[in-house]
């Protein structure tokens, strides 16, 4: 999930490649890759499209244009955010009507503010009572909706609205503490609300605002009974909206059933950021995936590695560490603390490369990768555009090169890339990091 600033964005126009390399040694593949496209080729393009784009410019849409409260408006701008994504501009001004929308935009287009800062106005200056919130956002999964209430809490205490993540790996306890002192929004996965409700901790009774961020892939995780089960519990009337990089028929369900009349706003498709990036096929024999998976950890810059597994994911960490590479891995099979402090460590520059499931494609947005490794192939090409979603570098001028995707096949891969394969052994939890800090220059220990 992006923030805004000032900076016009640019979709970068740039052609698709698909190349088939033999990997014999590993520095030919790395040579490959950073040899795909200039950084000045692709500056001399972003300059032609500015000027391009100049000639035909319009006014510029500020966000206090769009009716939101002074203060969140004056909050933005403390923040350099003035100018909003166009799927903000398209939908703040419906939400803040109390229309029921349906957005439609790939992870990292700006949705969170666009159903966020609408709520947070909507329930300004009103009541909230014990263990009864007046909003609540789905996501997915747990790192999601850390970042929708890291993102939209600076807003939220402007106006004196309190927020609260109810989701699993955590403390319900305390998630239970908050809602009996009185929350206004809660942010949410489906099973671990269903839960507290369960306990009669948490009622929806007065809940005026629904939100269900990346609807798809909820279908996609199975969660779609226990969201219809929460929507159900919700007073008719209020306001419902509805954000998806897709509309399949389990969507389109929830569309027609819990949605009236709702206007609908397209915008940023999911298969746009597929056109920003560089693709390649590195075919490779077995014994080579992993000194060539090592060789292109190594690079410079950091990169994200997508594997089927947990056991695959520790495992691959593991041997990079021991290939002298800063790298951690990050699937469901770790504490939610533990996530938290990978995915803090990846962004902040003490992890280079993360080993990642497609738990770490659901919604999470992360800048200044310039390269997807796909160690194992993704499940079908929803997934990959998941996976390449979340970390489009280049989607501001200021970027200089073109992200990168790559994927090294076995050459007797079979069309159904592989998985038909025997399944690994269950993954064993690991044991808690320690909190501290590393320091950037250290390997990442070895679990």
């Amino acid at each position: 999930m992006p923030e805004n600033d000032s900076n016009e964005i640019i979709d970068a126009e740039a052609l698709v490649v698909t190349e088939a390399i033999e990997a014999a040694e590993a520095e030919g593949i790395i040579e490959a890759l950073e040899a795909d496209v200039s950084g000045e080729s692709f500056e001399d393009s972003t300059d032609d499209f500015d000027a391009d784009a100049d000639a035909d410019a319009e006014p510029t849409i500020t966000f206090g244009d769009l009716g939101l409260p002074e203060g969140i408006v004056r909050k933005l701008a403390q923040n350099g955010v003035t100018t909003p994504f166009p799927i903000q501009a398209a939908t703040i001004p419906d939400a803040l009507a109390g229309k029921d929308i349906l957005g439609r935009g790939r992870t990292g287009s700006g949705k969170t503010l666009s159903f966020g800062l609408p709520t947070l106005a909507t329930l300004a200056g009103g009541h909230t009572e014990k263990k009864k919130p007046r909003a609540i956002i789905l996501t997915p999964t747990r790192e999601l909706a850390m970042q929708v209430a890291d993102a939209l809490q600076p807003y939220g205490d402007v106006l004196g609205l309190k927020m609260k993540v109810v989701c699993g790996g955590t403390s319900m306890s305390n998630q239970i503490y908050a809602l009996e002192r009185g929350v206004d929004i809660l942010v949410a996965t489906p099973g671990r609300l269903r839960d507290i409700i369960n306990r009669g901790a948490c009622s929806l009774e007065n809940v005026q605002v629904a939100v269900l961020d990346e609807a798809d892939q909820m279908a996609d995780l199975g969660f779609l009974p226990e969201v219809t089960e929460l929507l159900d519990q919700i007073p008719e009337g209020g306001q419902r909206m509805l954000f998806s990089a897709t509309m399949e028929n389990e969507i389109g369900t929830l569309v027609k059933r819990y949605l009236s009349s709702p206007v609908t706003h397209e915008v940023d498709s999911a298969q746009g950021n597929v056109t920003t990036m560089t693709h390649h096929v590195l075919v490779v024999k077995p014994k080579d995936k992993a000194p060539v998976t090592a060789a292109i950890a190594a690079r410079k810059g950091r990169t994200i590695i997508f594997v089927r597994t947990q056991l695959g994911a520790d495992r691959i960490a593991e041997q990079l560490v021991e290939a002298g590479v800063k790298a951690d891995a990050l699937h469901g099979g770790m504490t939610q603390g533990a996530r938290t402090r990978v995915l803090a460590d990846f962004k902040d520059g003490y992890v280079n490369a993360l080993v990642a499931t497609d738990v770490a494609a659901r919604g999470i947005h992360v800048d200044g990768i310039d390269l997807v490794l796909n160690v194992d192939p993704a499940g079908d090409h929803k997934d990959y555009l998941h996976r390449l979603g979340p970390y489009r570098p280049c989607r501001q001028v200021r970027c200089r090169r073109l992200p990168r995707a790559a994927a090294p096949a076995p050459p007797d891969l079979p069309p159904d890339g592989g998985r038909g394969r025997r399944r690994l052994a269950p993954h064993r939890p690991r044991a808690p990091a320690p909190s501290s800090r590393r320091s950037p220059r250290s390997p990442v220990p070895v679990r």
